[in-house]
Parts: structure tokens; sequence; C-alpha cells
């Protein structure tokens, strides 16, 4: 099968499942958009588009103009073409205002290993049918979406406190992500070199927030692995079906 991946800061690419994929024989073209890459005109050859994380939000079109042409490409993919795409955290957001929502700061940021609680639905989603009722998740973001209860073909399969929309579908094919599923053992040590995500850590949780993260990472690392595993083979079941 055929990825794609959309990409807006090196150190963040989509981890182990990744991994998964590259092991299974899978390809993956990485089209890393801050260093200038363009998206390809034929987003019909690829099985599936993943677009991952960012220190960027997705009102910053000015200051990042490949904005503009990273939204229409997740639109034409996911409302024309109608393929399965998965969004993590920024494209979880991006996937959002594609759909009709808004990208709203979040009251509180939410930044660390959080409570995750899946809704009833979930049970019978062909991606997420293997979450428990609820779960811990690594979270490093400021905003999040808001604003799709009019999109009737949108359901939300998992919520936080703060975050209605942690997990959502569009059709049973296309998903938003606001958590980090596909963490590595180094994700925690590699985001927080970047300046943008070690700030907002230090803002919310202190100055000697870091360590007291690893160990809560570590604490879950294996399960949020084994759950990323999951995640990877009923997606490649989404794009198969």
């Amino acid at each position: 099968m055929k990825f794609l991946s959309l990409q807006h800061i090196a150190i963040e690419d989509p981890g182990t499942f990744k991994d998964f994929l590259l092991e299974d024989g899978h390809s993956l073209t990485t089209i890393q958009l801050d260093e200038g890459d363009d998206i390809p005109s034929n987003l019909d050859e690829f099985d599936a588009m993943l677009c991952m994380g960012g220190p960027m939000d997705t009102h910053m079109e000015q200051e990042y103009p490949w904005l503009i042409p990273e939204k229409k490409a997740i639109g034409e993919y996911v409302l024309n073409l109608e393929k399965p795409f998965l969004g993590f955290c920024l494209g979880c957001q991006l996937l959002g205002e594609v759909l009709g929502g808004q990208v709203v700061k979040s009251s509180p940021s939410e930044i660390g290993v959080l409570d995750i609680h899946s809704q009833e639905d979930i049970k019978i989603d062909p991606l997420f049918n293997f979450l428990p009722q609820s779960f811990k998740a690594l979270q490093w973001h400021s905003y999040e979406v808001a604003g799709l209860e009019n999109n009737k073909d949108v359901s939300v399969l998992g919520s936080s406190p703060t975050t209605k929309y942690q997990i959502f579908g569009y059709k049973k094919f296309a998903y938003g992500i606001q958590f980090h599923v596909e963490i590595r053992n180094t994700t925690v040590d590699d985001w927080a070199a970047v300046p943008e995500y070690k700030n907002a850590l230090e803002q919310s949780l202190g100055s000697d927030a870091l360590p007291e993260m690893k160990n809560a990472v570590n604490a879950e690392i294996s399960i949020m692995q084994d759950q990323c595993k999951m995640l990877y083979q009923n997606f490649l079941k989404i794009i198969s079906d």
C-alpha cells in the first residue's frame, strides 16, 4: 500500500505507526511542508493520507503559506476522493477545519499524560473498537477542534474534560486524533528539544516538568505502543475494504 505523510517539522513523523508500515513493506512518501516540499498533484495514487503535528497553528496562513494548499489537499482527499485519512494533533485540527469546524484555544492547554474517555459508539467503530472506556494518552496541545455538531457525518468517539473532539471520525474512513498514539521511546526528549514545545510544557507544568513527563510516559508507553499497533492494523483493514 502507498501512504502519503504530510509533515510540518521533521522530528514529528508518524512514529511507531511509520515503523509498523515500513516493517510490513508498505511505501511511505513524506512531504516536508516546512522545508518547501510540494504536495503531489495526483493524490488518488495514494491509498491513505497521514497528517502529522507541528508547532504552528491552523490560523497561521500568513506565517506558513503552505497551510493553504495543505488544507485544499486534505479537502480533496477526504471530501472528494473519500479515501482513508488519519490526522494527528495539528493534523486532527486541519481535518476539523476542512469538515466545517473551528480550531479554538484550549482552556487550559492539555500537556501531559492525561485521561481520555471513549464514547459508547467506539465499540462499533472500525478503527478504534479496541479502546477501553478510559485510557491514558500523551497530550501536547494548546488548540482544539470545536463546532462540528452540524456535520452529521462526524462522530465523536473520545473526549477529555477539556477537549470534546479528542477522537472524531468522518464517515468511518477519515479520523482526527488530538492526542499522540504514535510515540516512540525517544519522543518526549525529541519534542522537548523544539523551543515551542519546551515553552508550552514549562508554562503548563513548570520548569522542571520534563523528568515528570518522561516518567509518566514510560509508565504507559507499552500500552500506548500496543494501541498504536492495533490502530495501524485496523487502518489497514479500512484501506482494504
